[in-house]
């Protein structure tokens, strides 16, 4: 039976201590609920008697902040609301706002034990190493999937494995719009960590600007951490007050920064999931999330048999735009017909493959080739998810 429940008060890690505490022999129920703690005792939101002969299989997700952030974890949670809707033979367990510490380990621990989950998706990058490598180690019958770590075959357990998207492709279709939006060519950029994952936003954000319009600067600012409010809000106040009239970053909730710009009467674009709510006036448009597809596609090869041990399912999960892992959101109304056209158009291109976001000659910041001359750097190339530099056009350090 697929079901949500909600326990107010106390976090999930506190009922499953409880629990413990109070079983001399263990526990062996099996719950197959989801729990938080920002609701009411026992209230049912969601659920659907399992009819369709399938039995039933218990999968758990773990986010690192809440998920109504407008962001990285809301867009996990609706990815795996939408399993659930889709079959009822999946019994969902979820808990929010666990800490990148020794709090995931007990959380995964504890849907493995308590809930009986085969398979764990901990949504988090600082989840990976070491909490996800141990948990793994300890429970080698139990398939853990984490979003954006990079599985090393003969150095990871086998039933380790990783999962992301190229949104780097939605950032580029986005930087396009901005660059035909923007009236100062100035671009603002807030992102989390210098991580490649957040160097391949700004730097494809910035190179899909430049591809349109090439005087736009991109100026780079880093908070330290993912869930920073009060240093997101001074980084667009700030570039509001250098002139920057369009920003977008990447940290787990971009619901700061878009408000912000909102307030500044300045552009946004969004990340992660729909922000449009939060800026009716100046949002362009935002790279998203739609981790429902492979979210879908792993519950049914579970459920089927594979595995990561077996190599029925691949370590290695990555797609773009033409594959359903992220989308664009709706444009806004400040953009112009000749930016929906030159966005769409490469858009179409990064699905069929025509067009090349990395490609040579580029130089980083510090006017280092990174790509020389007629080299190209498709998706699927590992050497992107090693990057480390920030491209020409792109102001801010790495060290920062």
């Amino acid at each position: 039976m697929s079901q949500y429940r909600r326990f107010s008060g106390v976090t999930r890690r506190q009922v499953i201590r409880g629990i413990l505490a109070t079983t001399a022999f263990g526990v062996t129920a099996k719950f197959g609920t989801a729990c938080s703690s920002d609701s009411s005792i026992g209230e049912e939101t969601a659920g659907s008697a399992s009819g369709g002969g399938e039995e039933p299989m218990t999968i758990g997700f773990i986010y690192v902040g809440p998920k109504d952030d407008y962001g990285y974890n809301q867009a996990h949670a609706e990815g795996a609301a939408g399993v659930v809707s889709k079959y009822d033979w999946v019994n969902l367990v979820e808990e929010a706002s666990v800490p990148e510490t020794t709090a995931v380990a007990e959380s995964m621990r504890g849907m493995i034990d308590i809930d009986g989950a085969v398979a764990l998706f901990p949504t988090s990058f600082g989840y990976f190493d070491p909490h996800i490598l141990e948990l793994a180690e300890e429970y080698p019958d139990v398939q853990f999937f984490h979003a954006g770590g990079l599985y090393q075959e003969d150095v990871h357990p086998k039933n380790v494995g990783s999962y992301f998207g190229y949104i780097d492709e939605a950032q580029y279709v986005a930087g396009i719009v901005a660059g035909l939006t923007t009236k100062s060519n100035k671009l603002g950029f807030i992102g989390a960590k210098p991580i490649p994952q957040v160097l391949r936003n700004v730097n494809a954000f910035t190179l899909g600007a430049k591809s349109v319009n090439p005087n736009v600067t991109t100026q780079m600012v880093f908070t330290g951490n993912w869930a920073e409010p009060i240093k997101e809000a001074e980084a667009t106040n700030s570039m509001a007050d250098q002139g920057i009239d369009v920003v977008t970053c990447h940290v787990d909730s971009p619901k700061v920064v878009m408000e912000t710009a909102e307030k500044r009467g300045i552009f946004s674009s969004g990340y992660h999931a729909n922000q449009s709510a939060l800026a009716p006036t100046g949002y362009l448009t935002g790279a998203e999330w739609d981790w429902s597809n492979i979210y879908t596609k792993l519950a049914e090869d579970i459920q089927a048999g594979k595995t990561l041990m077996d190599g029925g399912i691949p370590h290695i999960l990555r797609g773009g735009l033409k594959e359903g892992f992220c989308k664009m959101s709706p444009y806004g109304e400040p953009v112009s017909d000749e930016a929906k056209e030159a966005a769409d158009s490469a858009k179409a291109g990064l699905e069929e493959g025509s067009l090349v976001i990395y490609k040579g000659e580029l130089k980083d910041n510090k006017g280092n080739v990174v790509l020389a001359e007629g080299e190209e750097l498709k998706q699927d190339n590992p050497k992107l998810e090693e990057m480390n530099y920030l491209i020409e056009g792109v102001i801010g350090s790495v060290d920062s």
